[in-house]
């Protein structure tokens, strides 16, 4: 069972014109016998339907091709396949559920439509990223006691071809001998703290113990002129 709206009302008495894909629905051949019966619908709030080709997806915008052929039709009946012509070529799609009946009216009505995956749709599978597997940890606190930073350590070319007298290598610095800062653990968001490395000054022993004091200008002074003598 189908339903279906009548489109003109041109055919002799007693017979009645339908669609290719409705003749498939109703597995009729031509000249076959059908029973009509009038029917008011309710209209439609919801439809849901699955394509039965993936090519429908090619189709630049579908929802607005599915918009425009639907309103060449006057009802749908779930469990019905119905065909759309676009670009001459007919997509058929199957009628997967409407609400609020089996068999709804789509005439002048505000309805939700839904799709289900396609039939023979593959979603396209991702590149699996295959991460190396690491059979340990690696230590790394011997590196830097093997590799010590020294600063410039090439051999250096002159200007004149002459080499370079050989000069003993400088010792690398230890890792032992470079000190971490402690952190501060009383830090707030949004402080900056500029600390200043105070170095108490060292006194001289020697004006310590005469308790001699320094006097600013005391020297004696010269002139580049002569002074004249005094009578």
């Amino acid at each position: 069972m189908t339903h279906c709206g009548v489109l003109e009302f041109v055919a002799d008495e007693g017979i009645c014109y339908l669609p290719h894909w409705m003749m498939q629905n109703l597995l009729l051949e031509e000249g076959g016998l059908v029973w009509v019966e009038s029917v008011n619908l309710q209209v439609a709030t919801y439809s849901k339907f699955q394509l039965q080709s993936p090519d429908f997806l090619d189709i630049t915008n579908p929802k607005a091709v599915l918009e425009n052929a639907l309103r060449n039709f006057a009802c749908l009946t779930t469990g019905d396949v119905i065909a759309i012509n676009y670009n001459e070529k007919a997509y058929e799609l199957r009628v997967m559920e409407t609400k609020p009946d089996k068999a709804i009216s789509i005439i002048e009505c505000d309805m939700n439509v839904d799709f289900d995956a396609p039939l023979g749709y593959k979603e396209p599978e991702r590149p699996v990223q295959h991460e190396e597997s690491i059979e340990g940890e690696a230590d790394h606190s011997g590196y830097a006691a093997e590799v010590g930073f020294g600063a410039f350590p090439g051999s250096g070319n002159r200007l004149d071809g002459k080499k370079k007298g050989v000069e003993p290598s400088p010792s690398p610095i230890k890792p032992g001998d470079i000190k971490r800062g402690i952190p501060n653990y009383e830090f707030k968001f949004g402080k900056i703290t500029f600390i200043r490395n105070s170095r108490p000054l060292v006194k001289n022993v020697e004006e310590d113990e005469a308790g001699g004091r320094f006097i600013a200008f005391s020297g004696e002074g010269q002139s580049l002129r002569e002074k004249g003598r005094k009578p």
